[in-house]
């Protein structure tokens, strides 16, 4: 009899426990709501989840270094981070329709790009009043608008006021939470000035802040053989100097906003299980 054969079978007679595999990690539950069934969302909310977060994204040209989704999945990531953080969310799907100019010609801005899409302004804040009203019909009682883009904001602003003076009185509440953005995009800007990156470098559109973050949090949708400062071309979409990004900064980037939104959160809400 082979030797490893009699050490089992030894351990087996003294009682010692042996296991043909190793025990399975915990499963961590998903905490977007299309990743889950009807009943397990049910059973989250009957345990005290009553609070969920629209995201709004953009689907629009990001230079020729960058997938047209980049806004949605910096979202996908951060999110995530922030009901996990939370505790008591869930997070809905991504919109990624979103306000970004006028399809009449002559197109200007990202809609000059192929692949951008628009939605007019009053048909966004429309799309986000009934998907908010559907959510809050299911039981949630806090819903939580987050935008990864400037022209989201105005639109979610509008579409919690209308939400919070629907259900005066009724347990349910919209919170814009405008700080993700905003505050986070001047924030952003002086940490990277504290770096000795000057604004040029730093840019406002597909440059050093948006290419970090996707590097960071999915880097397999940057073209790295595009890279050039300003895109190469001026005609490109970009502002800035994409060369200069890095997954580390994006790490730092994406924490900046995650730690605003929470602050603003949970300084908008009384309760730690919502309205």
């Amino acid at each position: 009899m082979r030797r490893p054969v009699l050490i089992l079978l030894a351990l087996m007679i003294a009682g010692v426990r042996v296991d043909a595999q190793p025990a399975a990690p915990p499963r961590t539950l998903p905490v977007f709501i299309d990743e889950l069934t009807w009943m397990e969302i049910r059973d989250r909310m009957l345990a005290g989840t009553k609070t969920v977060i629209i995201g709004t994204a953009g689907q629009e040209q990001k230079g020729p270094h960058m997938v047209t989704g980049e806004h949605k999945y910096v979202l996908q990531h951060t999110t995530e981070r922030i009901a996990r953080t939370l505790g008591d969310a869930l997070v809905a799907p991504i919109i990624t329709y979103v306000p970004e100019g006028s399809w009449e010609t002559p197109l200007r801005g990202h809609m000059a790009k192929a692949g951008t899409i628009t939605l007019p302004e009053d048909r966004f804040i429309e799309l986000l009043v009934h998907a908010a009203k559907s959510l809050r019909a299911g039981g949630f009682t806090t819903i939580i608008l987050i935008g990864d883009s400037g022209g989201n904001q105005n639109g979610m602003k509008a579409a919690a006021d209308q939400l919070n003076a629907a259900w005066k009185d009724t347990g349910g509440r919209a919170l814009f939470i405008g700080d993700y953005y905003t505050k986070s995009s001047a924030d952003i800007r002086t940490y990277l000035g504290s770096l000795g990156f000057p604004l040029e470098a730093i840019g406002s559109h597909a440059g050093m802040v948006d290419t970090s973050e996707l590097l960071f949090v999915n880097p397999s949708l940057v073209r790295r053989d595009r890279l050039a400062p300003n895109g190469g071309s001026p005609d490109s979409g970009v502002s800035g100097d994409p060369t200069k990004a890095t997954a580390a900064l994006g790490k730092a980037l994406v924490q900046i906003k995650i730690d605003n939104a929470l602050a603003q959160i949970r300084a908008s809400r009384p309760t730690s299980g919502g309205f």
